[in-house]
């Protein structure tokens, strides 16, 4: 048996959506405000994953203009049938529930099919039948009339694929499996059997968190839910669970009888949560034609056992340098911005190897398209570092280096200039409130190349600098120059700064609200995980 290490995906990857072809599995996973949106992942044995690319990366496909850090792309979901990926979305805010479908699982995916007001509510999800109807499955408010907040109904209806419209007659079929439950939501429909299944959370996506399961003969129902529902869930661990919030599966099968469920979940420290909501992997086994998951244990393990023929020991955290240089004609696949940044704010240049950020009017803390690139935090101890040329042309422009919660939860560690010389600045963004955490200017010509690093330690970050003068090997920061140390990063974490996104870390540039020629040229972009 194979042996592998939970969080299959380490950091913000929330809302995992898995389907396989043939012997290789694909999955997916919300954004929001991010742009390109939805990562599509591919893996041969559910363990080990590798991204090959974004189902969204055309601003078309994509519309996030003024979009909150906690709306945009909400809960994807990928299946695949006769030849053909399709992947149903909701983008919150900006055109609600749309079909996206490709050839191949890497793209590119066609433009947005909107399905209008017909598909009212979020977390919609295809199934195609054996004879292959697709029906759409989705949440939305109880049509009954919400008695509560959260108070909403499962239902489901034919949908073309060759139109993208839904068609025929609708069938409510869910209501929640707890008295009074709240959010039932992310439903997912399959067939097994002879039964038609439908899995959706319930409960909200924090700490009473759940996947319950329910079934029929009849695709339309009725629908009895399980007697041992939840089939999973951790809300009765306690906060202080390893692994907290639970829920929101999907069902795979291997081919050789053999059944996953991927799922969301948290793994908070000391109560505080900044890596965001992560995917984790399953076992499940059937019982009286009923799931059942991790059987004998009932939540998740910390290593998942899968059938192989090698022996493989669970993987170690990667402590090794992963080094970005920017010599290629896109972003490296996992590199994300906010929303969407207007032409040429963002450029790379493959020959120089260089990474080029004009000093846009936006800022942070607005809900615009800020001059941002960055990537998900995937361990509690990290630190990254850059390589950069500051050119500034106003008295407010400025670059640098963020670790981002949203645009009012951020930590900015800015350079700018001031009478020739570079000013240091850590500023702490607390509920849209700045405040200063450590400032220096610096002594001499620094030139205009510089090391910039962040290191984070748990609930703590310090920010360092230094003049580029050779390269740089390894995490050592010992002759470095110290502008903020052991700073309280509390306020990222979801529990303070709320929200549905885990932190990112990245770099930045900004004229503050002026119109400038200034600019940021970052040769390059470091990150060690599990730096201690």
């Amino acid at each position: 048996m194979a042996k592998y290490k939970n969080p299959v995906l380490r950091g913000f990857y929330p809302d995992p959506s898995i389907c396989r072809v043939g012997d290789t599995f694909y999955m997916v996973n919300s954004t929001f405000a991010y742009f390109p949106g939805v990562p599509v992942f591919f893996s041969k044995n559910l363990g080990d994953w590798k991204q090959i690319g974004n189902v969204l990366d055309r601003k078309s496909q994509l519309p996030l203009e003024n979009c909150g850090h906690s709306e945009g792309i909400y809960a994807p979901s990928i299946r695949y049938s006769g030849g053909k990926y399709y992947l149903i979305t909701t983008n919150v805010g900006a055109g609600g529930n749309f079909v996206v479908a490709a050839e191949h699982p890497e793209g590119p995916w066609s433009e947005p099919h909107y399905l209008g007001e017909e598909a009212k509510g979020i977390d919609p999800s295809l199934f195609f039948d054996e004879d292959g109807t697709c029906w759409y499955i989705g949440q939305r408010q109880n049509s009954r009339g919400s008695a509560y907040f959260g108070d909403c109904e499962i239902w489901i209806r034919r949908m073309n694929t060759e139109k993208f419209v839904l068609e025929g007659e609708e069938y409510v079929v869910l209501y929640g499996f707890q008295k009074k439950a709240v959010w039932p939501e992310g439903p997912h429909l399959y067939k097994k059997d002879g039964y038609y299944y439908i899995l959706h959370a319930e409960g909200g996506t924090e700490e009473n968190h759940c996947v319950v399961a329910a079934r029929s003969r009849k695709v339309t129902g009725p629908y009895e839910y399980c007697p041992f529902n939840p089939i999973l869930t951790h809300r009765h661990l306690g906060k202080k669970a390893a692994v907290t919030c639970v829920g929101h599966g999907d069902l795979v099968d291997d081919g050789h009888g053999n059944w996953y469920m991927v799922v969301l979940g948290c793994r908070p420290q000391n109560g505080y949560t900044l890596l965001g909501r992560e995917t984790f992997l399953a076992r499940v086994e059937w019982e009286n034609d009923w799931p059942v998951v991790n059987p004998g244990v009932g939540m998740l393990e910390e290593l998942v056992e899968i059938p192989g023929e090698l022996e493989n020991e669970p993987k170690k955290p990667d402590g090794s340098e992963k080094i970005y240089h920017f010599r290629e004609k896109k972003l490296p696949l996992e590199f994300v911005m906010l929303r969407n940044h207007s032409d040429g704010a963002i450029t790379l240049d493959e020959r120089e190897g260089y990474l080029r950020l004009n000093m846009e009017q936006a800022t942070l803390k607005e809900k615009k398209a800020p001059s941002y690139v960055g990537i998900r935090q995937q361990s509690r101890d990290f630190c990254v570092k850059t390589e950069m040329e500051l050119h500034c042309s106003k008295e407010k422009d400025c670059a640098g280096l963020v670790y981002l919660q949203d645009n009012e939860n951020h930590i900015r560690f800015e350079i700018s200039e001031r009478n020739g010389k570079k000013y240091f600045c850590v500023i702490s963004c607390q509920k849209g409130a700045d405040r200063v955490s450590g400032e220096m200017i610096s002594e001499g010509d620094t030139g205009n190349r510089i090391f910039l690093c962040i290191k984070v330690n748990g609930l703590q970050a310090s920010f360092y600098w230094k003049k580029a003068q050779n390269r740089e090997k390894g995490s050592c920061l010992k002759d470095w120059n110290c502008v903020a140390e052991n700073v309280d990063i509390r306020h990222m974490s979801t529990e303070i700064a709320g929200g549905f996104t885990g932190c990112t870390a990245g770099m930045y540039a900004s004229s503050n609200g002026e119109k400038s020629d200034g600019y940021a040229d970052y040769d390059s972009f470091t990150i060690w995980k599990d730096v201690r």
